[in-house]
C-alpha cells in the first residue's frame, strides 16, 4: 500500500535514466498525487555551493528528483518534533520546516548535521500516475528505517536493499545496467 514513509525501489529495467537504480522515500501520497526524494543520488555539490548565504556547516547535496531542481529541500531525523514546521513522515523522520530554525539548532548542537540530508528538487507524480507505474511493475515497494536512509555510501543503497530482500530481489540486485554489454 502506498503511504508516506514507504520506499520505492526502481526496477532494474525501468527505462528512465532519471530514476535508474533509484531509491525514493515517499513523503506524501494522496488523491492529488505523490512526492518524495531520491535518497541515493548524490551530486558533486555541497549545500554551501548553492546558497548565497554561506552556512556554518557543510553537507553533501543530493538530487531529490527532476521537479523544482532550483529549490532546496531537506530531510531530518530527530527524536521529537524539535524543528518548527517540520512535517512528520514516520518514526523519527521529518521533512522540511523552518530553515532559519534548522540553522540555529545545528549551530547550538541541538541537531546533529549528520541527521540532515539536503536535496535539489523532488520526485513528483500527478493523480494516479504512480499507481499506473506500479501496474507496469516499475517500482518495488518496501520499508526501511531512517538509519538505513542516511547511509554514508548511498551509491550502493539500491543494490544492497534488493540483495537484503532476498529471493528474486537478490537476483535483480545483480542485473547489469546495460545487459547488451554482457
Amino acid at each position: 500500500m502506498l503511504t508516506k514513509g514507504k520506499i520505492l525501489i526502481s526496477e532494474p529495467f525501468l527505462g528512465d535514466a532519471t530514476f535508474e537504480r533509484s531509491v525514493v522515500l515517499l513523503c506524501e501520497h494522496n488523491d492529488s498525487g505523490a512526492f518524495g526524494f531520491m535518497l541515493n543520488k548524490a551530486t558533486t555539490l555541497t549545500v554551501n555551493a548553492v546558497l548565497e548565504e554561506k552556512l556554518s556547516f557543510e553537507q553533501d547535496l543530493y538530487l531529490g528528483g527532476p521537479v523544482a531542481q532550483d529549490s532546496l529541500f531537506f530531510l531530518l531525523r530527530q527524536d521529537t518534533a524539535t524543528l518548527k514546521d517540520a512535517v512528520h513522515i514516520k518514526d523519527d523522520l521529518y521533512w522540511g520546516g523552518d530553515f532559519d530554525h534548522l540553522k540555529l539548532l545545528i549551530k547550538e548542537g541541538v541537531l546533529d548535521i549528520e541527521n540532515c540530508r539536503f536535496f535539489l528538487g523532488y520526485s513528483g507524480w500527478s493523480e494516479d500516475q504512480l499507481e499506473g507505474e506500479l501496474e507496469k511493475a516499475s517500482w518495488i515497494i518496501t520499508d526501511i528505517n531512517s538509519e538505513d536512509m542516511f547511509v554514508k555510501n548511498p551509491e550502493s543503497m539500491w543494490q544492497n536493499l534488493l540483495r537484503n530482500m532476498g529471493g528474486n530481489y537478490k537476483v535483480l540486485s545483480n542485473y547489469p545496467i546495460d545487459p547488451r554489454l554482457n
